[in-house]
């Protein structure tokens, strides 16, 4: 599933013009160029290079983040792409669960294809398992399992109901790009919880 995201995504960039690799992601302060970047560094991650690489970065996420854009980040967006298509194969993984990789393929996806317009079906198993996933990793690791004792997420298109407290459906896509810190998908859900999820960690 990894594997089809990232060939999925490599598709579409493919078809981008160098102004639209120049556009804002999701990601705040990062362009599309910089997102498909740092796909290029996780793609490239292995466990002993990102604890090496944290101990470098003075155990700051950001900062680890940061400079792995700077690295992979090539002189011109079809390098980049060429860069994504030779590790798009890749099995290496950071210390984090597998699914970890679904939820950096799925919502880093949406990061970039959403500000261009871009629409994507995603397999419902991999929206639902990177889901599931953020519903039990704490905040200090990305996820939103705090987040999850004080609402209750239902999936209007899948079987995902998780979490305790004032109710906010959607779809699962929706709900994982929300509970990912993208407020862009709180209009795409509803219920008394809402307020809530929407509230600044």
């Amino acid at each position: 599933m990894v594997h089809a995201e990232r060939a999925a995504l490599i598709e579409d960039l493919a078809r981008l013009d160098d102004e639209q690799w120049r556009q804002p992601s999701l990601c705040a302060g990062w362009t599309v160029h910089d997102v498909a970047a740092h796909l290029v560094d996780t793609a490239r991650t292995t466990r002993l290079g990102f604890v090496a690489g944290l101990a470098r970065a003075r155990f700051d996420f950001d900062r680890q983040n940061a400079r792995g854009v700077e690295r992979e980040r090539a002189g011109s967006p079809g390098e980049t792409l060429e860069r994504l298509r030779r590790v798009a194969s890749r099995r290496s993984t950071p210390p984090a669960p597998l699914d970890s990789r679904l939820v950096e393929e799925v919502v880093h996806g949406e990061d970039i294809r959403r500000p261009l317009g871009l629409t994507r079906a995603y397999p419902p198993q991999a929206v639902v398992r990177g889901l599931r996933l953020q519903l039990r990793t704490p905040a200090s690791f990305g996820g939103a399992k705090e987040l999850a004792s004080r609402v209750r997420l239902i999936a209007t298109d899948a079987e995902v109901l998780a979490g305790d407290g004032p109710e906010v459906r959607g779809p699962a896509l929706s709900l994982l790009l929300a509970v990912s810190g993208r407020r862009v998908a709180l209009d795409e859900l509803d219920g008394p919880g809402l307020a809530t999820l929407a509230a600044p960690a």
